[in-house]
Formats: C-alpha cells, sequence, structure tokens
C-alpha cells in the first residue's frame, strides 16, 4: 500500500515555532533563512511550479488531521509504521501543531495538558519534564525516553519544547516488542515527537508574553526546492527569557531547529539537528514530606521555595539521518543513524530537597552543585514489505536496533538551611565547590524485532503478530574510585498480540496483550544502598476496547490491565520485592460535535493496588501516585456572529493520590479551570493569529502530582499567556 504526498507551489501552513540558536543549527539557520526570506520577496506570486508527486509507504507520510485539526487521524506505532486510528489494535492519540499552537504550549507537558492518561510528574517552572501514563512513570528523573521520529536516544534529555514538532503522539500502554525498551525504563507508554518538515512554503513569525514579565519571538519558515520540489528545508527556532509567575524565577530558553529533505523516486532522505538552552535562576523543585505528618494545605501557586542564587543551565545538541529506499514497489528497506549529548550544569535544592517537617509548612534543604554530561547514539535498520499469500495481506517487518549511552557527573553538596513552604526565607548565597566529572554508568541496548499484521476482507479483520529479542548491558560506576558497583547483561523476549474487527466502516473492535521490558529500579538516595541499579524486569498488558467515529466526531472506550515489578524501601533497604497492578477505563472524545464546537479530552478510571509488597502491611494498598480518577476536557466555540473569534476553556481534575506506600500521607483531590480565546484575521493581506490565555484563572492552591518515589509537586499559579503570528 503506499500514499501520495503532493508538494503545492504555495500552500495555506499550519505551523509555528521560534529561533534560539546556538552552534549545531547557527550556520544553516542563518542561511536557509535568508535564502527562504529573499526567495519569498522575489518570486511573483503567479507563479505556479507543476507539482511533485511522491508515492512511497504509508510509514513515511504523515497522518492528516481529523475534523476539528485538534488531532490525526493516525499515528505511529513503533517499527509498525503510521496506522489509521481505526486501524490500529492500541489506543494511541496525535495532537497536531495547530492543536499545539491554539494552546500556546512551549513544552510537552503543555501540550498534554488534555490527555486523561497523562499526567505531568514535575512542577511548574522545573527543569525535566516526566510523565505519568496509564498510572506508570514515563521519562521520570529525565526525558531521555521520548522518541524523536520513533528513535529514542534523539530528543533532548530534560525538556522537550513544541518549536520543533508537528505531532505528538502518545501510545498507551508498554510497548517493548514495538519501539525496544524504553531508555530510561518507563512502560506506561510512549511519546513520540513527529518533526516538523518543508511539507508546504511557509514563513510565519511571532511573539509571545506571559505573566509576570515573560516575553519571546518565534520564526518557522519553510520551503521547497528543485524542479519537481523534491527538496525540502525548514527552519525554525525561538528565543524566550524574563521573570516567570513564580516569585523570583527568571528563565531564559533559546531553541534552533534544521529539517532538510529529499524526495525522489525510489530513495527519501531526511536530515534533523536541533539544539537548545534552558537556563534558569531558581528553578522550581519538587518536595519531600517527613513520615507521620500529613501532608499541609498547598500554597500559592506562585511561592517559591528555592533561592535567586540557585541556578541550572542545560544544554541539548541532536541529530538525526533517515532514509529509506525502495528496492520494489511492496518491498523499502530503511536505515537511521543519529544521537544528542546534554550537558547540565545547576546548583540547587536537592541534597536534600525542600523537605516539609511540620503543618506549619516548615522546610529544611540544601543545594547541590551538579556537573553532568549524556552522550547517546542510536542505529537503526531494516525493511518493510508487503505481499499476499492467497486472500490473506501481510505487512511485514524486520528491525534491528542498537542504543549507547554514556554518563558522567560530578556532585558536590552545600550547607542546609530553613524556610517555609508559605513564608519562604531568603538567605545568604552559597557558592559551589566544583569537582571534576567521573564516569558514573554506561549502557548498551540491542535488539531485533520481527512483526507481521495479516488482514483479510479489506483489511476489516486484521492480527498483528510480534516478537522483540532485547538485550542489555549496563554497568554503574563509584563516582569515588570509578570502580564498577554493578552491572548486569541480560536479554528478553518480548511479544505482541494485536486484533482490529471492523463490523462497519467507522467503527473498530481491538484488543492486544503486550509484554514490556524496563530497566531495574535504582534505589534512592535516602536508602542505604543508594545507587544499586536492579536487574531488568517485564510488565504485560491486556487491554481491548472499542473505537468509533460517526462524521466529524469520534470517541474511543478502552479497558487494560499492566502488572509491573515493583521497588520499595524495606527498612532503610531498597528491595525489588512487589508487583503494582492498575486496571483501567478510559474514554476519549475529540472532534467536532456540532458546526463550530469541537471537544478533545476524556476520563480515566484507574484502580491501582501494589498486589505483592517487602512490606506485608502495604499488600493491598494504592500504589504511589495513582489516583482513581483522571478527567480533562477541552471545549472551542467559533463564535458565530463574529468570524475568526474563537471562545476556549478546559477543565482538569485529578483524584486523591497517596505519597507513601503505606497509605498514610496523600495529597487531596483538586480541579483547575483554563480559559482563553483567539482571533484569526488578515492584516495587509496577512493571516495574522491572536490568541489569549488564562491558566488556573482562580487562581486554585493545590498539590499537582506525584513521583513514583514520593516526592510531589506544587501545581501552577494563574498564569497569563498571549501571542501573535504572522504568515508573511
Amino acid at each position: 500500500m503506499t500514499t501520495q504526498r503532493t508538494f503545492p507551489a504555495r500552500t495555506e501552513a499550519r505551523a509555528e515555532p521560534g529561533l534560539g540558536l546556538r552552534r549545531l543549527a547557527l550556520t544553516g539557520a542563518a542561511i536557509a533563512l535568508g535564502s527562504a526570506v529573499a526567495q519569498a520577496q522575489q518570486v511573483p506570486p503567479a507563479v505556479q511550479l507543476d507539482e511533485l508527486v511522491v508515492e512511497g509507504p504509508a510509514a513515511t507520510a504523515v497522518p492528516p488531521a481529523f475534523a476539528g485539526g485538534q488531532v490525526a487521524t493516525g499515528a505511529r506505532l513503533g517499527l509498525l509504521g503510521n496506522a489509521d486510528t481505526l486501524k490500529s489494535p492500541f489506543n494511541v492519540t496525535s495532537y497536531t501543531d495547530e492543536f499545539i499552537r491554539n494552546q500556546q504550549a512551549p513544552t510537552l507537558s503543555d501540550a498534554l495538558i488534555l490527555d486523561p492518561s497523562v499526567r505531568s510528574s514535575h512542577p511548574s517552572g522545573g527543569i525535566v519534564e516526566s510523565f505519568n501514563i496509564r498510572g506508570f512513570p514515563v521519562g521520570e528523573g529525565n526525558s531521555g525516553e521520548i522518541a524523536f521520529d520513533g528513535v529514542f536516544g534523539v530528543a533532548p534529555n530534560y525538556k522537550v519544547f513544541t518549536d520543533y514538532a508537528e505531532r505528538i503522539e502518545v501510545l498507551k500502554g508498554p510497548s517493548a516488542a514495538l519501539t525496544g525498551i524504553a531508555p530510561n525504563g518507563g512502560i506506561g507508554g510512549v511519546i513520540n515527537i513527529v518533526p516538523k518538515r518543508a511539507e508546504a512554503d511557509l514563513t510565519r513569525v511571532g511573539t509571545e508574553f506571559a505573566s509576570k514579565a515573560y516575553g519571546g519571538a518565534t520564526f518557522d519558515v519553510a520551503r521547497r526546492y528543485g524542479a519537481g520540489r523534491e527538496f525540502g528545508a525548514r527552519v525554525n527556532g525561538s528565543l524566550r527569557g524574563g521573570d516567570t509567575a513564580i516569585d523570583g524565577q527568571h528563565n531564559v530558553t533559546g531553541i534552533g531547529s534544521l529539517a532538510l529533505d529529499y524526495q525522489g523516486e525510489r530513495f527519501r532522505s531526511w536530515v534533523y539537528a536541533l539544539t537548545q538552552r534552558d537556563s534558569w535562576d531558581a528553578p522550581s523543585r519538587p518536595y519531600r514530606m517527613s513520615a507521620g505528618i500529613p501532608v499541609p494545605k498547598a500554597p500559592n501557586g506562585a511561592r517559591n521555595m528555592i533561592q535567586p542564587w540557585e541556578t541550572s543551565q542545560v544544554d541539548d545538541t541532536s541529530a538525526l539521518i533517515k532514509n529509506e529506499y525502495d528496492l520494489t514497489d511492496n518491498v523499502t528497506l530503511f536505515a537511521n543513524a543519529g544521537g544528542s549529548r546534554s550537558r547540565v550544569n545547576r546548583f540547587f535544592a536537592n541534597s536534600p530537597l525542600p523537605t516539609i517537617l511540620n503543618l506549619r509548612g516548615d522546610t529544611t534543604q540544601a543545594p547541590q552543585y551538579f556537573d553532568l554530561t549524556i552522550d547517546r547514539r542510536t542505529y537503526d535498520a531494516g525493511f518493510r514489505a508487503r505481499f499476499d499469500t492467497g486472500f490473506i495481506k501481510h505487512a511485514l517487518t524486520f528491525q534491528t536496533s542498537y542504543y549507547h549511552e554514556d554518563t558522567d557527573r560530578a556532585l558536590t553538596v552545600g550547607r542546609a538551611f530553613a524556610s517555609n513552604i508559605y513564608a519562604p526565607a531568603v538567605t545568604a548565597p552559597q557558592f559551589a565547590t566544583r569537582a571534576p566529572r567521573i564516569r558514573l554508568s554506561d549502557s548498551d541496548l540491542t535488539s531485533i524485532a520481527l512483526a507481521d499484521t495479516l488482514s483479510v476482507l479489506d483489511e476489516r479483520v486484521a492480527l498483528t503478530l510480534g516478537l522483540r529479542r532485547q538485550s542489555v548491558e549496563s554497568t554503574n560506576y563509584s563516582t569515588i574510585n570509578g570502580a564498577v558497583t554493578s552491572s548486569y547483561d541480560e536479554s528478553a523476549t518480548t511479544p505482541l498480540v494485536g486484533l482490529v474487527l471492523r463490523p462497519h466502516e467507522n467503527v473498530s473492535l481491538y484488543a492486544n496483550y503486550v509484554e514490556g521490558l524496563s530497566r531495574g529500579d535504582i534505589a534512592p538516595n535516602t536508602a542505604s544502598n543508594a545507587g544499586e541499579t536492579f536487574a531488568p524486569y517485564r510488565t504485560k498488558q491486556y487491554e481491548a476496547g472499542v473505537k468509533v467515529q460517526y462524521g466529524s466526531f469520534g470517541a474511543t472506550l478502552a479497558g487494560f490491565q499492566i502488572t509491573k515489578p515493583s521497588g520499595e524501601l524495606n527498612g532503610n533497604l531498597f528491595v525489588i520485592g512487589g508487583e503494582q497492578r492498575v486496571r483501567g477505563l478510559e474514554f476519549n472524545v475529540y472532534g467536532e460535535v456540532a458546526s463550530g464546537l469541537r471537544l478533545l479530552g476524556g476520563l480515566a478510571l484507574l484502580d491501582g493496588t501494589l498486589t505483592k509488597t517487602a512490606v506485608a502491611l502495604n499488600r493491598g494498598n494504592d500504589p504511589i501516585g495513582v489516583p482513581s480518577t483522571q478527567f480533562n476536557l477541552g471545549a472551542e466555540w467559533d463564535v458565530p456572529w463574529l468570524k475568526g473569534l474563537t471562545l476556549t476553556g478546559a477543565l482538569i481534575y485529578t483524584g486523591k493520590q497517596y505519597i507513601d506506600a503505606a497509605n498514610t500521607q496523600s495529597l487531596p483531590d483538586w480541579a483547575r479551570v483554563d480559559v482563553g480565546a483567539r482571533y484569526a484575521t488578515e492584516i495587509a493581506g496577512r493571516k495574522t493569529t491572536f490568541r489569549a490565555s488564562v491558566q488556573n484563572v482562580t487562581a486554585e492552591k493545590y498539590w499537582s502530582s506525584v513521583a513514583s518515589f514520593g516526592t510531589f509537586y506544587l501545581g501552577a499559579p494563574r498564569t497569563y499567556r498571549l501571542s501573535m503570528s504572522v504568515d508573511l
């Protein structure tokens, strides 16, 4: 099966990121921008070049948007490539660039705010993004397992910005057979960034502002070249900075991204490069709670326990090259190579984290100097083939992959000081004692995978079978003398079975069984065996559901069960002695329910249980950070009596969450309301869009989420956002 891609001479496009050029993207971005602007000024509007129609496997094309433009009609399923929503045996959502821009979402966590299965598990104003999907952590501690165009090891390690994202795809549930083991051990799902490419000519600039005094500028330029428009270039980026809505906090972020591609008759190639710097004064940090003390009421979200002299700077550079060659009309070879480097320099509260001591909100904390580098390389290759055996159609994929990661680190601890969550104290500045970096760990992940989708009756019945043989080698070193402290070399075979039945063109019944493989936990700093790494372990998921698309509106109902070995403190010792099970129901809605009225969001009901525990009294308790209810619903209404005006609103609710396995300490449930508006018009013949929003419009005070080790986070304060974009 092939898909057609048409590159018109000029079309109205959907995209909008920004600029913050540094090292890797500096020269290429500047040349591309100058060339594109010059061409835009010189080419008369009447010039119409011939169209190029490229036919290639559906796995390479970006699925079009569904009605309403907020989500796509399909998404990537790892090595299986793109699949239409109704033909996928998984619950997967792909958020479009149009939705991201209308949300004014600069980061990945901002863009996923309406997904009921996803919760951000790091604070607003922090340096790291991590998530809980279906009650399990993904990217906790770092974002190294966010995929970039289906590949691990390329996306920035700590925080992913939306400037370079054409789609943000969320595949729910374990997926080792589809994507390979996640580098950081997440099993709740996979988040994939589909990078922006030069699908159509575009010149867009923008400006933005957020409270208190945070502003920035963005640009996005795309062009296609050549007699048949087979060459494409897209460059975008942003520069943002100022005082945020959180007290004493200052941030400057620069981003640059470049995408080049060639679309030939049989050969296709893409090259991506991106660079970003994220610098903070007084970045937000998570909290810990002293044992036996109830969690006090949350302070105003603008309160900041971090001192103005505490800082963080994270630099990321990444590159990826992807190639495809159609050996025949039905056989495509592919080979990809990429990598990234992250450098972290920070001196802020970490050892210990801000720890609440009593109901008055008194705290203690100490800064820690942290110098970290992470180098990653990734390679994969294989083939996709389509063929028939009698009346059965096959879509076969073979893939082999290799991932390598090196981590070096230096750290020193400063002096502890006291404060209070309701009335933070400003203390005398401390200065870091800098030490040389020492090798911390290295790991190699290798795999071989084979999957086949067998379909009959015009794809009304489809069965997907797959296997991945995964090997994990990892070594950890002493930061004192460089000696090996732990290592393992393990292999496992993880299966995949997925079934889709489509009794009607607009109705799909699906089921799957899939196993996940993840690297073992690392004992936390509070354990007597702090830093110990445990061997990999398996997770298992059973899922079934129904998907319906009625005209311009769609809905999904899914039920699932995931079981995962769990780690916990047994006294002062961290051990893998238990099992966590989450059963859940997910209900998702999307699209236009009526002309000019769009809905996006849904409900997730989670039943989490500690089915096996090292501490007998904890058996049967709720897992840390798994609420019983998550509800998200966003609405957009095009005002009929004023063309171009759209009003928006969202309700976000999260149920009660425990921060300890004994279920003696908890965060209360919370709800937040966001409102906004946008106005699309033309000024001097140029498409111009104004956007405005207020997050947490009622200024609710709430603890937002919990990480798996029991650290928890303060909810976002009331925040105003304004932006304007112009298509030149």
